[in-house]
């Protein structure tokens, strides 16, 4: 796994400067496949080795699925001009310290990891913040809207439901004591805040939202 990847390079100084400053005695770029993973294994941040079938890397895979997600959305409203955009960055890195987060079990991490990978409950205020700003300036929801309004509407809604099957293989992870809960507190108001921004980019476009409308029997 990609994160799993980058993360394991970087608590091993591999391809990057080193604790004191200085460049790693090699300068040659490290190789993007380690080989480590082939017998369908891989390690979390704490050295742990677990199955890629385990619920950690089940929840880091939907994580990692979700900033991609996130990270077309940007795009298609980065070209229409959204000024949200920025936020969306934001957001893409908080998902990063997410993935650390999961990535930490607290079974096998010593105080020096929990240090390193921590969530505050800050993000979340400050998601709900955004939510509620987004939320004052749009019309009341009066139907059961469906993904539309438009090429950047419509991928934020798409980025709405990874999130949501994102937070489900996270959830698990904070009742069994080995994530934190702010985390699923997190994935769970970005959900909500991708809505609101999902039918606010609509609404800036000038793109009509499609509403539910129950079939002829």
């Amino acid at each position: 796994m990609m994160r799993m990847m980058m993360v394991t390079a970087l608590r091993r100084g591999a391809g990057g400067p080193a604790g004191d400053g200085r460049r790693c005695s090699s300068d040659r770029a490290p190789r993007i496949y380690t080989k480590t993973g082939d017998a369908g294994f891989s390690s979390t941040f704490t050295g742990e080795r677990r199955p890629k079938g385990d619920r950690i890397f089940h929840a880091l895979g939907a994580t990692d699925e979700l900033s991609s997600a996130i990270g077309l959305a940007g795009e298609f409203s980065r070209e229409k001009g959204h000024t949200f955009v920025e936020q969306l960055h934001k957001v893409q890195c908080m998902l990063q310290d997410v993935g650390s987060n999961i990535a930490t079990p607290l079974s096998s991490a010593r105080e020096a990891h929990l240090k390193r990978t921590s969530f505050s409950e800050k993000p979340v205020l400050e998601l709900e913040q955004w939510i509620d700003s987004y939320s004052e300036q749009l019309p009341p929801l009066r139907a059961f809207i469906l993904p539309s309004g438009g090429k950047s509407s419509a991928a934020l809604h798409f980025s709405r439901a990874v999130c949501r099957r994102a937070e489900r293989c996270v959830v698990p992870l904070v009742q069994a004591g080995e994530a934190d809960p702010n985390v699923a507190k997190y994935l769970n108001r970005l959900s909500d805040y991708l809505f609101v921004l999902a039918r606010y980019a609509a609404m800036k476009e000038g793109k009509e939202e499609k509403v539910y409308i129950k079939p002829e029997p």
